[in-house]
């Protein structure tokens, strides 16, 4: 779109090609100086007209005022660079407004017929040939001048629009960050509350139901949920630290949780009335902390289910490493079973009858984030299975167990989005 010209900018050029069209007409055919002749104003004044609509119709303008230079020698005019000022001006335009190639289809014709009128008419010297040579470089030069203009607009255009896509592109990105921090935020949230006060309400019944025949077992259940109520808050506090600005005072500089912390986790739960072993299978290797705390976390979250669903008293916890994997399986007995849960085959996966909610999500969520796996399954002894697949490295999938996961995972699809919430 044609820029719209400031109107004291325009009376300016009008008026400028105006005064210089005039003053060519001081020069006349016998080499003497004096007042431009009648026929110089009726020629400038045509020439400045058409330069009225050179931004909208520069082709217009370029043929108005190209005529206007071809009738300078018939009315007695000497042609010189100062009257072809108008067509300098519009040929600039027409080289802003229009593409290169259509400039020079109309330009050269236009200057070739401006120049050829004159020998034709009159006979022609080195110093009319120089005086004529002089006459078709200016419009051409302006017309340089205009295309350079043309290109120097057409590269700010396209850095202003290269900049604004790349701020929209880093407004895109933040957003994107604060949905993903929200989401991370929350799922941590969820970990910490659901468990600390899934135990709580656990010590609480156990109160309450032996309140009046156990008084030494109840003093000791309130003590239990003093503590597991004073750990939620502290966990709750290091959670939301995260929510505050770098500079804020208080935010917690303690490390995240790991499987270094399981045992004071297995232990509350133990107190809350859910007993659990742990076997290891394999030598144990140091993990990222990425993975270490998706590892807590999953079994936490696991263990809390079972103790708010399953209905039995016991659970277990198998760790199995190997080179470049850490297999971690939780098996809640059921209410009737003491046989050992047997190894997960994809082949027995099968859609859990138990409600599903935010806790199997946050826990695919997080097996997902690292690049492992995770599933879950009814036990052939009428318990749960929760079974999760974590890289030792979280960028680095597994390789030499690959193709055996991704055709556990096409098995399995149906049967992941089930479990107790």
């Amino acid at each position: 779109m044609a820029r719209r010209p400031v109107w004291w900018r325009e009376a300016l050029v009008l008026a400028t090609a105006l005064l210089l069209c005039l003053a060519g007409g001081i020069f006349h055919p016998d080499n003497t100086l004096g007042w431009p002749p009648i026929a110089t104003y009726a020629v400038a004044g045509v020439s400045c007209a058409a330069l009225v609509v050179r931004h909208r119709a520069p082709v217009i303008a370029v043929a108005v005022t190209t005529v206007c230079g071809m009738l300078a020698a018939p009315f007695g005019l000497l042609l010189t660079p100062l009257i072809v000022v108008p067509l300098a001006i519009a040929a600039y335009a027409l080289a802003v407004h229009t593409e290169p190639r259509v400039t020079i289809a109309i330009l050269l014709p236009a200057v070739a017929l401006l120049v050829a009128v004159t020998p034709l008419l009159d006979g022609l010297s080195w110093q009319d040939g120089s005086r004529l040579l002089s006459v078709a470089a200016l419009p051409l030069i302006a017309a340089a001048l205009g295309n350079a203009t043309q290109s120097r607009r057409a590269y700010l255009a396209a850095m202003e629009e290269r900049a604004l896509r790349a701020e929209e592109s880093r407004e895109s990105e933040a957003r994107r960050s604060v949905a993903e921090e929200r989401v991370r935020i929350a799922r941590e949230l969820h970990d910490v509350v659901a468990h600390q006060i899934t135990l709580a309400n656990a010590q609480a019944v156990v109160a309450a139901h032996v309140f009046d025949s156990h008084p030494e077992q109840t003093r000791s259940n309130l003590r239990n949920i003093i503590q597991t109520t004073k750990n939620a808050l502290d966990d709750l506090r290091a959670t939301v630290g995260l929510l505050r600005q770098a500079g804020d005072a208080g935010t917690s500089a303690e490390p995240s949780p790991g499987l270094s912390q399981l045992p004071p986790l297995l232990e509350s739960f133990g107190r809350a009335g859910l007993q659990v072993t742990m076997d290891n299978e394999g030598a144990p290797k140091p993990l990222p902390p990425g993975v270490d705390l998706t590892a807590y976390r999953i079994i936490q979250e696991a263990l809390t289910n079972v103790r708010k669903h399953a209905g039995t008293g016991s659970a277990r916890i198998r760790l199995s490493w190997s080179h470049n994997r850490l297999a971690i399986t939780v098996t809640d007995d059921g209410p009737d079973s003491q046989a050992a849960p047997k190894p997960l085959e994809p082949s027995a996966f099968t859609r859990s009858d138990r409600p599903s909610g935010y806790g199997l999500i946050g826990m695919r969520e997080r097996a997902t984030a690292v690049g492992g796996q995770l599933f879950t399954t009814n036990s052939p002894a009428g318990g749960f299975i929760v079974s999760t697949h974590l890289p030792l490295t979280p960028e680095n999938a597994p390789t030499a167990d690959k193709p055996a996961a991704d055709s556990d995972a096409g098995r399995v699809s149906d049967a992941e989005n089930g479990g107790p919430p």
